[in-house]
């Protein structure tokens, strides 16, 4: 089946019925929530009979997780319990979407339900008020996976003019960019920018900063807008580290973090302070840092392409070939932030986050 197919549908249709007035007293819910791989996203609609103003208004619901990965047939219903609510970009008024963690049958958090712990530690650390700023990249790709715009029979040229590049021979798609910023300021998401990056229908979109838990349900939530966007168009994101191999970037989902010491005067010793913890704890944190343990960004983070090597751990002012870089105006301050490069595109962001806090505020160490 096409990609293309939602795309071909005709659009002045929908909108008509999309336009129809609605009751003051009907609702319409998206239920939105991470499946069985860990990295995709589900929804479905339901109405309720009031406008909700927090989560906590909503029903909890479920759904069958043995066709989501997350259930066996004979013991399908999986709960879901709505965390956090943003404004619907797509039916407008007051209908609302609403972000959900994932529970068993026995009302144990499903596996994927990364949320839970991550919420457990940002809830112990909150007087250090972390902060994060999440990088987040994509390719989009046509309906035969191959990255838009690109030649059918070949390859555009070589890197080098389409980062923050303008013109049609140098960007690809950013009407889709330009849709899924819009609907991110509709919707309430703390989307901070965009640009074009360095490999041809790659683009980014940055998140933050967030306090705590809401680095992790801004960025979903983002991701689900993206995908949404994308598919009026007919067009498909694609997270992966490195959709195209040999000499193109990958993507990542660099992190920005820091504490209210870090941000302090004389900060720059807590950041280094930090880093120090990170370094000790490299082989778990790259363990985190993708949904296969490591194995998509051994793709990415080759030491090639603006990466560092995934066997070593490195930091620098500046260096964007480091594991983690200090911006060049944090070293001169003396305080700020520091920007952790190893988490790929297709991170859970509630697992690095969680896992930041870890290592450099509850001063745990992780297994190699």
């Amino acid at each position: 089946m096409s990609h293309r197919t939602s795309a071909m549908l005709e659009k002045s249709i929908t909108e008509h019925y999309l336009t129809l007035d609605q009751p003051d007293n009907r609702i319409q819910i998206m239920y939105i929530w991470i499946d069985g791989t860990g990295e995709h996203l589900r929804c479905k609609t339901r109405t309720v009979d009031s406008v909700p103003k927090t989560a906590a208004d909503l029903p909890e619901w479920n759904f069958d997780g043995s066709s989501t990965g997350q259930a066996e047939g004979s013991n399908s219903d999986v709960y879901l319990y709505p965390v956090a609510i943003f404004n619907d970009p797509f039916r407008r008024g007051n209908n609302k979407l609403a972000l959900c963690e994932t529970y068993k049958y026995n009302r144990q958090p499903a596996d994927t339900n990364h949320r839970h712990t991550c919420k457990a530690v940002m809830d112990k650390v909150k007087d250090s008020h972390p902060w994060f700023g999440i990088e987040q990249e994509y390719t989009l790709l046509d309906r035969d996976g191959h990255p838009f715009g690109w030649p059918k029979l070949g390859y555009p040229g070589p890197q080098g003019p389409y980062y923050c590049g303008v013109g049609a021979n140098k960007v690809y798609g950013r009407d889709i960019l330009e849709c899924h910023y819009k609907a991110c300021l509709y919707a309430g998401v703390k989307i901070a920018g965009t640009n074009a990056e360095v490999m041809p229908a790659q683009w980014e979109f940055q998140v933050g900063p967030c306090e705590g838990i809401d680095m992790g349900d801004h960025l979903w939530m983002a991701r689900f807008l993206l995908h949404r966007v994308a598919e009026d168009f007919g067009v498909v994101v694609s997270l992966d580290p490195k959709p195209m191999p040999g000499d193109w970037n990958g993507a990542g989902a660099h992190t920005n973090y820091s504490t209210e010491a870090m941000r302090n005067d004389g900060g720059i010793k807590v950041i280094e302070e930090a880093i120090e913890k990170l370094g000790n704890n490299h082989s778990a944190h790259i363990r985190t840092y993708d949904p296969r343990n490591g194995r998509d960004n051994e793709r990415r983070l080759t030491g090639l392409h603006e990466t560092s090597s995934i066997h070593d751990f490195s930091a620098g002012v500046a260096n964007r070939g480091a594991s983690i870089r200090i911006p060049r105006h944090v070293g001169e301050q003396g305080k700020g932030y520091l920007e952790d490069r190893r988490p790929a595109s297709n991170c859970d962001p509630y697992r690095v986050t969680e896992m930041i806090v870890r290592t450099t505020v509850l001063n745990e160490v992780m297994k190699a």
